[in-house]
């Protein structure tokens, strides 16, 4: 028995008795962090992917990157090994583009702040780009892309104040990449927002217009999230009512799940995506007010988190620490120290 998102307030990982590929059909993966970073694949993300789909699971991926359109990434996975077609591929661009088109008649101009993946996607949904504020153009979308410096940021600053709707694909604050964690598109979006007062709508995750043009694109009846930041990838899960599965190749570490509120708490947690393929062991009250998971049991105490047991896989560890450390925090607002816990399991 699998557990569902229809829980309001997780105070604990959640538990599969199935292994992930058997309990949805179908994966909604983030991309940076999680399947690649910059040109290369992370490691056992081909691997798994391939037996994913190899049991029947639906791979498509979601990314707030508005960067490239689907086209291009689905070609860079296909080259990794991970095969993928361009509908496999859902970008904050595509959620953006939507919520322009609804708000603009076909044929309208927009400014573009951005790359390629910005253009085709608004050319999909018949808007028109433009770069300058003098084409006249009757809204203004931003998202990442490395080419954009100080005088996009600037045309974008003018076309606001000039009272223009303003669209950001997604606030990222950093992105992943071969050589480390970068500044993300939500750095460039506060550049405007600094010099204009103004704040935009925002279509990536965590917000809605992403979830939804997920799901309209995918139509994944028991779809898992899967991703590796708590802010956008898990909150959206949250927001969007399903459960999530957090992975540690990314941005996140474990001594941020241990203090995250509860939009920031995933069902399922792993290393990497070698956790879609495996069951995964529930954690349980014990006594004296701690939580067991796989050997291990953790307990707060005067705000500090005990671990105890010689449970062989260190994630359940976390686990049973994630669940002492977030009743903790939901009783008392504070949260609690782990990092002697957490040393003790090795992160």
């Amino acid at each position: 028995m699998t557990e569902t998102a229809t829980t309001v307030r997780r105070t604990a990982p959640g538990g599969s008795e199935l292994p992930l590929t058997e309990a949805y059909d179908t994966a909604l993966l983030d991309l940076d962090g999680v399947v690649y970073a910059g040109p290369h694949a992370i490691e056992y993300a081909v691997e798994s992917l391939d037996a994913a789909r190899g049991s029947g699971m639906r791979l498509a991926y979601v990314t707030n990157n508005a960067s490239r359109p689907p086209r291009v990434v689905a070609e860079h996975l296909t080259e990794l090994g991970v095969p993928a077609e361009p509908a496999d591929v859902i970008n904050s661009a595509q959620a953006a583009a939507r919520v322009l088109a609804e708000k603009l008649p076909a044929g309208s101009k927009v400014l573009v702040v951005g790359g390629l993946g910005l253009e085709e996607a608004l050319a999909e949904r018949g808007l028109v780009t433009v770069r300058t504020l003098a084409e006249e153009p009757l809204a203004v979308v931003q998202g990442f892309d490395a080419s954009v410096g100080w005088p996009q940021l600037a045309e974008a600053s003018y076309a606001v104040q000039a009272g223009l709707p303003w669209v950001a694909s997604n606030t990222d604050v950093t992105v992943p990449t071969a050589r480390g964690i970068a500044p993300g598109n939500g750095m460039l979006v506060a550049a405007v927002r600094a010099a204009t007062g103004v704040e935009p709508e925002v279509a990536g995750k965590p917000l809605p217009p992403m979830h939804r043009e997920t799901v309209l694109r995918t139509g994944a009846k028991r779809p898992l999230v899967v991703g590796d930041r708590l802010d956008t990838d898990i909150e959206g899960a949250f927001n969007g009512g399903v459960d999530s599965l957090l992975v540690f190749t990314g941005v996140t570490t474990p001594a941020q799940l241990l203090a995250a509120p509860a939009e920031h708490r995933p069902t399922y947690l792993a290393a990497d995506l070698r956790g879609l393929l495996t069951a995964h062991a529930a954690v349980t009250a014990a006594t004296g007010g701690g939580f067991g998971c796989g050997g291990f049991v953790a307990v707060a105490q005067d705000g500090v988190l005990r671990l105890e047991g010689d449970g062989a896989d260190r994630w359940d560890g976390l686990r049973a620490l994630c669940a002492a450390a977030w009743t903790a925090l939901d009783a008392d607002g504070e949260p609690v120290d782990g990092r002697k816990a957490l040393a003790e399991l090795g992160f």
